[in-house]
């Protein structure tokens, strides 16, 4: 019987979780939670969800503590995730995300702009996998699984934050919000995926290994925010046959963001290009719990380099809980010949 691991592909909150830009140094990966990332079996469904809270304060120039020029950076966010088993090899899923709140704080509680915040629906990602290699022995089971997937903005890039109230008129006056903020990059970018299991069944020890590249596009206000490239690498035991304990060390790399000719990103949206990408290795453990088909998680991501371009926040705090619930779809019975 096939082993689907769950694990999470760190920072990945949606279409940015903290998508690069000017005073940001979250990651740019648009798939997030505890990901199964191999193929479910013929026939079976897996409905899962996540929360995930970020936070942090910390600002780096390259890989060093520069001052920083927010109070705090902060996200709760749900991703959700329905995947159904199509073949023995070929999996199908839809995946998208909700940000209850994305929230920046700056340093003056006296300005009506210090505190910007949006909500709202994120993206969604089609996301097919399939097994080009499996086998399975006395000792153990080998998987090679890849993946095409597409993500496609539902949600908004240019919401705006108020900045200034008319104390005659009482006219408002709006300006776009910084990309840290938004839901979305608001482009539609290609995910390409590999993945690699191997499960040691005398040890009861899974090892496996994961890559993930996300091609981004350009959306409509003439920015392209910079590629996202990613490797893991994990380790997973299960102890009492329901209680599961995984490793991850993870590497993460963002480019630079780029802007359509004659378009001046420090002017009109206060992004300075040369203040994004990024570099990071990160650990990761994770605790689950298994009962028949239902399974719940936690992860705690800590970073253990960041080397952030120009000067941008860094991360610092990333907390999930999710759950995933998989079963069998009945086949429809079939009709038997009407007898003459």
């Amino acid at each position: 019987m096939r082993i689907l691991v769950l694990f999470i592909l760190i920072s990945g909150i949606s279409s940015a979780a903290f998508s690069q830009g000017c005073c940001s140094g979250g990651s740019a990966s648009p798939i997030a939670g505890g990901i199964s990332q191999g193929v479910l079996q013929k026939g079976e469904m897996e409905l899962s969800s996540n929360y995930q809270f970020f936070s942090s304060g910390k600002f780096y120039a390259g890989d060093r503590d520069t001052i920083a020029m927010l109070s705090n950076l902060s996200s709760h966010y749900l991703y959700s995730r329905i995947a159904f088993g199509v073949t023995e090899r070929f999996t199908m899923s839809i995946e998208g995300g909700y940000f209850f709140v994305k929230k920046e704080i700056g340093f003056n509680p006296n300005n009506i702009d210090n505190t910007k915040r949006t909500s709202g629906i994120a993206d969604l990602v089609l996301f097919p996998r399939y097994t080009v290699f499996n086998k399975s022995n006395k000792e153990g089971h080998s998987e090679v699984t890849i993946g095409l997937g597409l993500k496609i903005p539902l949600g908004s890039c240019n919401d705006s934050t108020l900045v200034y109230v008319n104390p005659n008129s009482g006219q408002e006056y709006y300006t776009t919000s910084p990309p840290t903020i938004q839901t979305t990059t608001g482009s539609n970018d290609f995910i390409f995926y590999g993945f690699f299991y191997h499960e040691y069944k005398k040890p009861k020890l899974r090892l496996f290994a994961n890559a993930l590249y996300v091609k981004k596009g350009w959306n409509a206000l003439g920015q392209k925010f910079g590629d996202y490239a990613s490797i893991g690498l994990f380790a997973s035991k299960t102890y009492f046959k329901k209680l599961g304990v995984t490793l991850q060390l993870k590497g993460e790399w963002v480019a630079k963001m780029k802007a359509a000719p004659g378009l001046d990103m420090l002017a009109m949206y206060n992004i300075d290009v040369h203040s994004t990408g990024l570099r990071k290795i990160s650990f990761a453990p994770q605790l689950s719990y298994t009962h028949r088909s239902l399974t719940v998680f936690a992860i705690n991501e800590f970073p253990l380099y960041q080397y952030l371009n120009g000067a941008q926040i860094g991360f610092q705090h990333l907390v999930t809980l999710g759950v995933s619930y998989r079963f069998f779809v009945p086949e429809p019975a079939k009709k038997e010949p009407e007898k003459p």
